[in-house]
């Protein structure tokens, strides 16, 4: 049993291979550029801005001083201050620190500097770092008033680590921009290989694919053309073959049914004539299935006119059918002579066993599902799956004086799959066998 942190830890991973391949580029860009912010915060930028905060701490404190000591001499103390180390101040009489702070975008900086004045002043103080972008207000409580200093910005904070942070961005966004252009044209190739081959599964036209991408995809594109030539080549082989066989065999059972028709009339003749006609059933089926789905185009159609037509002419037949109609267009891309024998198969095979029979059609999470009940004996649970082997015919109540070689449900698997669908077989509310054909739309 897998702990459960790794399956937690499997759920966050993405799954796509777009998603993975940017992950595994930029994850590792993502950590270094933290691990490198942290130690130029932590041992450079952080380093400098003390020390300069320290030093602009060191000569508010001088100022405070000075004015307390001589606040009659300060206005000219000032002024020669102010020349030497660009920094301004003024006294205000009668005023109060303000009560409001306005907190900055990087904290760490006030609180460098809230350090520094703490360690330097023994009177109370302010300052807003936020309301001049150049300068620093500082405030401090003396005697009578406020003493109000303003200083460069540069000489508190150092600005190097914005621009460092600023070139450190930019080059993420642009490093970024071109793996996502990159690994996009890369899984591109891919997407079309994986389109050509469900295309291919489908039956469908492949003509315009061609190799692209890495040397490795365009390996594997080159592979699957290959196969799909091969399989392509056995598929026409074999229509060929059973189709050669089926004429063949044709023309002597011609011979026979002549033969029999000038024969003079008695129960053997009426017997030789059903195993003949047998026969002749036999080799369509065979052809049928041989001939899968090579005989009509892919079209967009309407699956329930499809499945009425099917339905139609099984009661036409004789067969006892009542068809539910779905109430929307069920449109999909499909080969529609082939569709309607999978569902003719299906009706064929529920009215043979059943008295009744109800087709449903619906729409469920993307699939157009096509249910077929009958009332008949049904098939055992572990039993349905081998329905659908070709030429298997089980030996239950379902297949007593049952004609055919046991390829309907057989043929009828083979154009769902060929669709992207399948054909399952289950309990039906009316007692007997559910086929439930289910189609993409």
């Amino acid at each position: 049993m897998r702990p459960l942190h790794a399956l937690s830890m499997r759920s966050l991973l993405p799954k796509g291979l777009y998603a993975r391949t940017l992950t595994i580029i930029i994850l590792p860009i993502a950590i270094m550029q933290v691990v490198v912010v942290y130690t130029f915060f932590d041992q450079h930028w952080q380093t400098v801005n003390r020390r300069l905060s320290d030093s602009a701490a060191g000569d508010v404190a001088f100022l405070t001083r000075a004015f307390e000591q001589d606040p009659q001499g300060f206005a000219a103390l000032a002024q020669d201050f102010y020349e030497s180390a660009e920094m301004s101040a003024e006294f205000a009489p009668d005023e109060t620190l303000p009560q409001i702070t306005r907190p900055a975008l990087f904290t760490a900086l006030d609180r460098t500097l809230r350090n520094a004045l703490d360690a330097d002043l023994d009177d109370a103080f302010w300052f807003d770092t936020t309301r001049y972008p150049a300068y620093i207000d500082i405030r401090v409580a003396v005697t009578g008033g406020v003493l109000r200093i303003i200083a460069q910005r540069d000489r508190v904070f150092a600005p190097t680590g914005f621009i460092f942070l600023v070139w450190l961005v930019g080059a993420s966004i642009l490093l970024t921009v071109i793996s996502v252009l990159f690994i996009k044209n890369q899984v591109r190739a891919v997407l079309r290989l994986s389109e050509a081959a469900e295309a291919f599964g489908k039956g469908r036209d492949i003509e315009g694919f061609k190799p692209s991408g890495a040397t490795e995809v365009r390996r594997a594109a080159r592979s699957f053309l290959e196969m799909r030539d091969r399989i392509q080549a056995y598929i026409d082989q074999r229509t060929a073959l059973l189709a050669s066989v089926s004429h063949d065999l044709r023309t002597p059972l011609t011979r026979l049914k002549l033969a029999l028709a000038m024969a003079p009339p008695g129960q053997w003749r009426d017997q030789a004539r059903g195993d003949i006609d047998e026969m002749a059933a036999m080799l369509d089926e065979y052809l049928a299935f041989a001939r899968g789905l090579t005989q009509d185009e892919p079209a967009e159609a309407d699956l329930g006119d499809i499945a009425r037509q099917a339905a139609d002419a099984a009661a036409r037949a004789g067969a006892n059918i009542v068809v539910e109609d779905p109430g929307e267009p069920l449109v999909a891309r499909v080969r529609a002579l082939a569709l309607r024998r999978c569902i003719a198969n299906l009706l064929d095979n529920a009215a043979s066993f059943g008295d009744r029979v109800e087709l449903r059609l619906l729409r469920q999470d993307g699939m157009a599902t096509i249910m077929i009940d009958d009332d008949g004996p049904g098939i055992p649970a572990d039993q349905r799956e081998a329905a659908f082997t070709p030429f298997n015919r089980l030996d239950t109540a379902r297949n007593q004086n049952r004609a055919g070689v046991g390829l309907g449900l057989a043929i009828a698997r083979d154009v769902a799959r060929a669709h992207g669908g399948d054909v399952t077989l289950g309990d039906s509310p009316l007692g007997g066998l559910r086929a439930c054909l289910q189609i993409p739309v």
